[in-house]
């Protein structure tokens, strides 16, 4: 048995991805902060024993993913024994003539855990701190043009939004659903006629004209499952999505 290095914790929600038991869980992991490449490099350095400093290793990891995404862009995968990342062609070809049309096809990046990431599975324990308190939160986005999962956003076109509690009810003037561009602080409400379902797990939306960039998503609600309740909540989604 390995040795156990690593501990996560996590909470259950009712899980609305699937029909097929309605009393059934998933867990969510929690996670306290997302950790950016200066960060890593810093625990590298102070915990991890690396033998240059945390500015240096910063700066060739980020010349590194740099190149990476380079070759990505002409079509290589790449295989770093931690993760995996391909380039991949979304969409229907109708004709064998048929050229890419970037208003029907779309390209994503795709990464997934490689060999070694995989081996420290073992060396990590699950602590489940039980139901979580009965509040808003958002499991899933997905985006429907480019069927992409938690990661990009194609303004114009629609956006569903799986979760629990997260029906936009009450007459709070901060409601809403609400796109923060993470560079800018800008936040982008979703006009109240672009929300196209507006159920307790499950919003579709039409994005908004949103610019380039990464954004956060939030969704803020009085909604409850007996009676509104007298004070907004939010709902924030712990994943980033882009526009690209």
């Amino acid at each position: 048995m390995a040795n156990i290095l690593h501990k996560i914790k996590a909470y259950l929600y009712d899980n609305v991805l699937t029909k097929d038991n309605p009393n059934d869980f998933i867990a969510r992991t929690m996670s306290e902060r997302s950790l950016s490449v200066q960060d890593i490099c810093n625990a590298a350095t102070s915990r991890g024993g690396a033998d240059i400093s945390a500015s240096a290793m910063a700066h060739a990891t980020e010349l590194f993913l740099k190149e990476m995404a380079y070759q990505l862009c002409d079509g290589y995968s790449v295989n770093t024994g931690y993760f995996t990342a391909s380039t991949t062609i979304r969409g229907v070809f109708d004709s064998p003539s048929e050229t890419y049309n970037p208003e029907k096809h779309s390209i994503l990046f795709q990464f997934n855990q490689g060999e070694k990431l995989r081996a420290e599975i073992p060396t990590i324990e699950v602590n489940i701190l039980g139901v979580a308190e009965a509040s808003s939160v958002i499991l899933q986005v997905k985006d429907i043009k480019t069927a992409s999962v938690n990661d990009l956003l194609t303004p114009g076109r629609n956006l569903k939004i799986t979760g629990a509690k997260i029906k936009i009810a009450g007459e709070a003037a901060e409601n809403g659903i609400f796109f923060i561009n993470t560079g800018t602080n800008e936040r982008t409400a979703v006009e109240a006629s672009d929300i196209v379902t507006n159920n307790p797990s499950e919003l579709v939306i039409v994005i908004p004209a949103l610019a380039a960039g990464i954004y956060t998503l939030e969704v803020v609600t009085q909604y409850a499952a007996s009676q509104l309740l007298k004070d907004a909540r939010v709902a924030k989604f712990d994943k980033v999505l882009t526009v690209q």
